[in-house]
């Protein structure tokens, strides 16, 4: 098993369940979520693709990705390459995940959790803003397929966990049912929900 594999663990449908602090340091880093992000939305795409995408210099897209790659977020994808100077990455996987509780029992494993968990809250926030300022510009019926709102519920922690199965199950239905632009019409969306007892 080499070091990557080390730091992380693959599951059955391509999601990275993460347990090593290092790794999760390791990708709590904004360029480092975008690229990922982007290579997971986008597909395979080469240095000079990402730096257009990011408005980036080549030698930070460089630098980055081969962090990830050090951790096994991505790989290289040489048969995609014109000449041996191109050099284009892909995901290594579909998904990230990691278990908080588990976290609880190494406090180095919480901290680096934490931080990821706040760049990612940090992420969904400007992504959302980005929506805000262009929302103007869009056709009538995607502003009307939008929807945000909050509910206060009065939960038992079974119940908690009950909604918890349902919204991933929705989640994971949905994921599978996407056509991943393959159907005209198709564009990007961002699903996001959240559940948590109320500080």
């Amino acid at each position: 098993m080499d070091e990557a594999q080390d730091r992380r663990r693959v599951g059955d449908e391509g999601t990275v369940n993460l347990s090593d602090p290092k790794a999760m340091r390791a990708l709590a880093h904004p360029l480092r979520i975008s690229l990922l992000a982007e290579l997971r939305i986008r597909g395979p795409q080469s240095v000079k693709m990402l730096c257009e995408l990011l408005d980036e210099a080549p030698g930070s897209i460089s630098y980055h990705v081969g962090k990830l790659a050090e951790f096994g977020f991505v790989e290289e994808a040489p048969e995609l390459a014109r000449d041996r100077r191109e050099r284009w990455w892909r995901s290594a996987h579909a998904s990230t995940s990691w278990s908080p509780s588990d976290d609880l029992e190494d406090p180095k494993r919480h901290v680096a959790s934490g931080a990821l968990r706040r760049l990612i809250a940090r992420r969904l926030l400007s992504t959302y803003e980005a929506y805000l300022d262009i929302e103007p510009t869009l056709e009538p019926d995607w502003v009307q397929a939008s929807t945000t709102g909050d509910v206060f519920l009065h939960l038992t922690v079974e119940q908690m966990q009950e909604l918890q199965g349902e919204l991933d199950e929705l989640a994971e239905r949905w994921e599978a049912k996407a056509s991943h632009g393959s159907r005209p019409g198709t564009e990007t969306v961002v699903a996001t929900y959240q559940l948590y007892r109320r500080p």
